[in-house]
């Protein structure tokens, strides 16, 4: 069985869960980016798709991604996550309102893997945004491995 993951990311923490969930899933998997192209998704078995929420809302590639390919989606085994700075009983809300309601209902996973605030790579206005939102000034990341090994195993 191959699986594909793909994923949209702004400042590159969603890719870094990405390649993580590709090393526990193990063999034939193939990673890509929702902004290069894409791979005949008839060849997978296994499709998993992942966003960055930025400013309460998913990359706009993963929304796309997901309603141009929605009748094919449906018919593979699916797993969907999303990376945020979001409170673990706030990303559940985030995650429901980031996918179809179509695919949610069919997928065999679902997962938050954490999220990073990294101030070097925002502009003020982020910046600003941010500091607001968390309430620090310093950088954060926290990749929620558990959550990532515990997706892995949804998926095998």
């Amino acid at each position: 069985m191959r699986t594909l993951i793909v994923y949209a990311t702004k400042y590159g923490f969603t890719k870094t869960c990405a390649d993580i969930l590709a090393k526990r899933l193990g063999e034939n998997v193939d990673i890509y980016d929702l902004n290069s192209n894409l791979p005949d998704l008839m060849k997978y078995d296994k499709v998993i798709i992942g966003g960055s929420i930025y400013a309460g809302k998913i990359r706009k590639p993963v929304m796309r991604f997901c309603s141009d390919n929605l009748s094919t989606l449906k018919g593979k085994k699916l797993g969907l996550f999303i990376c945020g700075m979001a409170k673990e009983e706030d990303a559940q809300k985030q995650l429901d309102s980031s996918f179809p309601e179509d695919l949610l209902a069919v997928c065999a996973a679902k997962g938050f893997f954490g999220g990073e605030c990294n101030y070097e790579k925002m502009n003020f206005l982020e910046k600003f945004i941010m500091k607001k939102i968390t309430g620090s000034k310093q950088s954060q990341s926290k990749v929620a491995e558990d959550n990532i090994t515990r997706f892995a195993g949804m998926m095998r």
